[in-house]
């Protein structure tokens, strides 16, 4: 759906071992901030080798609900930020039902990824078993736009279709009759999520109601359009059953609604769907109405400018579709603008 705008008025218009591939701060085990968050659970350790058979042991940072699905050693992490020559970073893999966390066996500036497994967007197989060369890995591509490459190696048995598995499982668990982490993990908030935001009480901030505009409870059991608050600003003299002519004129139900109003001016930026004006150019009497309304309630403004966020092609196409735009013929003192977004 285009984003649209009827603008009124005369104004127009570190942590250290963090590394580029990490979404957040790296997680020491000698220093944490989760060890502070609450919710959090105490760490598990998880023990590797070095490379040279020394066991190593490292914390991996655990929700609460959050549980260890898998745990791989010795895997190479292919970095693009890596110094030429270094060669792949090793280290041990581990999956949850919530990350995918990597720990280098190096000690001195570590590469850690800590990755929740929502921002996997897809897990690939590079290579092959019978493929020749070393091009035999798994590639990550995540949403962020950030791919994460780790080289396997066929000789030592590196059980790949194991870790392809864990990986897709936990990172799209409801493709594997699984269940999404958040309902695991269950986050508990001092307040009442629902009443965070109050559309009422941003419109009275607005300065709503006003000789001009009117808070209207048209829209309460959402009849007019489900996609907009039970509670709405418009024109003061606009009436309920006016409104319910526009919404069927505008896609989706979408009507000019108060987006914004300057406190002294009373310029206003109001926000809706494009109207169903299809091929045969259809009009509605209330919908220009409603337009002339949001004009008149600035008694400074003589013109109102429609901004459409679409190319004109895009809008003249539509049309066929049932769709279309605003005709400069059919709303006055109207000038109508494409952004070409």
């Amino acid at each position: 759906m285009a984003d649209r705008r009827v603008v009124s008025g005369q104004h127009r218009k570190d942590s250290s071992s963090t590394s580029p591939s990490s979404p957040s701060h790296s997680i020491d085990s000698s220093n944490s901030s989760l060890d502070n968050v609450p919710g959090s659970v105490p760490r598990l350790s998880v023990s590797h080798h070095d490379g040279a058979g020394v066991p190593v042991r490292d914390e991996v940072p655990l929700l609460l609900g959050e549980k260890i699905e898998a745990v791989y050693q010795d895997i190479a992490f292919l970095c693009p930020f890596s110094s030429t020559g270094t060669g792949p970073i090793r280290g041990t893999l581990t999956i949850t039902n919530y990350r995918l966390y990597f720990r280098p066996h190096q000690r001195e500036n570590p590469v850690i990824l800590d990755i929740p497994l929502g921002f996997v967007a897809r897990v690939d197989k590079v290579g092959g078993a019978r493929t020749p060369g070393d091009n035999y890995g798994l590639e990550i591509f995540c949403k962020d736009i950030r791919n994460l490459r780790f080289a396997l190696s066929k000789v030592d048995g590196h059980p790949r279709k194991d870790i392809f598995e864990s990986l897709t499982a936990n990172a799209f668990p409801l493709s594997h009759s699984g269940e999404l982490f958040a309902y695991t993990y269950r986050e508990q908030y001092p307040g009442n999520g629902w009443s965070v935001y109050d559309q009422a009480e941003e419109l009275r901030r607005l300065g709503l109601p006003n000789e001009s505009w009117a808070i209207s409870r048209a829209n309460e059991k959402y009849q007019l359009c489900d996609t907009y608050p039970a509670v709405v600003g418009v024109p003061a003299m606009i009436s309920s059953e006016e409104l319910v002519e526009v919404a069927k004129f505008r896609s989706k139900g979408r009507i000019p609604v108060l987006s914004w109003l300057h406190p002294d001016s009373q310029a206003s930026i109001t926000r809706c769907s494009q109207p169903l004006v299809g091929m045969a150019g259809r009009r509605c009497r209330e919908d220009e109405r409603l337009v002339q309304n949001i004009m008149d309630a600035n008694a400074q403004s003589h013109r109102i400018y429609i901004y459409d966020a679409r190319p004109k092609v895009n809008a003249v196409a539509n049309m066929a579709k049932g769709g279309g735009y605003e005709s400069e013929d059919s709303y006055q003192n109207a000038e109508f603008v494409f952004l070409d977004i």
